[in-house]
């Protein structure tokens, strides 16, 4: 009985995502004690605003990209065109809406459509013709962003829309729709991982192609679907973002988005050689760096010293999720308790 405490406490440690949310805490407890006022709530309208709002409502596009990435990861690649697939999407919805008046329903499905399209072809090059997936999708990230400025032609375009700016600025009982938006994305996602075969062959891919190939699994069915997944979430970030702002900036769409992805299943849990992920560490991870960027800002912190810190501490919930740096701490910490006794 005297060593459950030590046991539960060795479970806690050895979870994924015990240190994102340890992160996610002292960022929460830091903002109690020196900014108070990061957790006032009002409502405007019966719509609720505040700074955890605004930090949910900013997150999103992360979360979003974040997800699509987890599974990618999860297979052993990466998707380094997310950006660029965002800023694809953006420029043809505002096209679209600016030149041949579609409403909302063409536009999300002209969206959808272009983001299979690139998915496909992202997928194609990995999972069939064996091209590395950061070569690959480097190909997108530089094609996509010439094709975006083509459409637009390098300037920026307003939207209209009502259906598009409901989506990036409107609200739900109160909630802001975006947020809904990933809500219901994550549950979809969670239920198709864990509810079906789907997110064990995701790992078994992961964990060992071949083996997976030899088991019956369509391993390169596989990589195609998540590609395609990432690239329809891609799509979605570019819309909630386009509606959230008001017009299309093709060369900043989504611009540096793709690492904060990257680094968000990295924070979550997920490791980028590839198998088990989780979903949940993934969303954790994009609210972590959300918050520390929230909190950088109200701080008062520079914007050409801010990227400093913000990295040392996605270091340090990296580095706390590694099993051998844990392993060494739990010896040093014996051996010192031992000295002490």
């Amino acid at each position: 009985m005297s060593n459950a405490p030590a046991s539960i406490v060795s479970r806690l440690a050895q979870s994924r995502l015990i240190w994102p949310l340890a992160g996610l805490a002292l960022l929460l407890l830091f903002n109690l004690v020196f900014d108070r006022a990061f957790f006032d709530l009002s409502t405007r309208d019966g719509n609720l605003y505040g700074p955890i709002i605004t930090v949910l409502r900013l997150a999103v596009k992360v979360m979003l990209l974040a997800m699509g990435m987890t599974l990618v990861i999860a297979t052993g690649g990466v998707d380094l065109s997310v950006g660029s697939v965002m800023a694809i999407v953006g420029a043809l919805v505002a096209f679209l809406a600016e030149r041949a008046q579609l409403g909302f329903p063409g536009l999300l499905a002209v969206g959808l459509a272009a983001a299979l399209i690139v998915g496909l072809f992202n997928g194609a090059l990995v999972a069939y013709i064996g091209i590395q997936p950061i070569v690959a999708t480097l190909i997108m990230m530089v094609l996509g962003r010439g094709v975006a400025l083509s459409i637009t032609g390098g300037m920026p375009v307003r939207i209209e829309d009502a259906g598009v700016l409901f989506l990036g600025r409107g609200f739900i009982a109160g909630v802001p729709v975006q947020i809904i938006l990933v809500l219901v994305v994550f549950l979809l996602t969670a239920l198709a991982c864990r509810k079906t075969a789907i997110g064990l062959f995701v790992e078994a891919v992961g964990d060992n192609e071949v083996a997976s190939r030899l088991s019956g699994v369509n391993a390169r069915g596989i990589k195609l679907l998540t590609y395609i997944f990432c690239a329809v979430c891609a799509a979605l970030a570019a819309l909630v973002s386009i509606g959230d702002v008001g017009r299309v900036e093709p060369d900043r769409l989504g611009q540096m988005l793709e690492l904060d992805a990257i680094t968000a299943v990295v924070v979550g849990g997920t490791v980028l050689t590839g198998g088990r992920f989780t979903l949940t560490g993934s969303l954790i991870g994009a609210l972590l760096i959300q918050t520390l960027t929230m909190t950088l800002v109200r701080q008062g912190m520079p914007s050409d010293v801010a990227p400093v810190p913000k990295a040392l501490v996605i270091l340090a919930v990296c580095l706390l999720q590694s099993a051998r740096l844990r392993a060494q701490l739990a010896a040093l910490f014996s051996k010192s308790r031992r000295a002490v006794s």
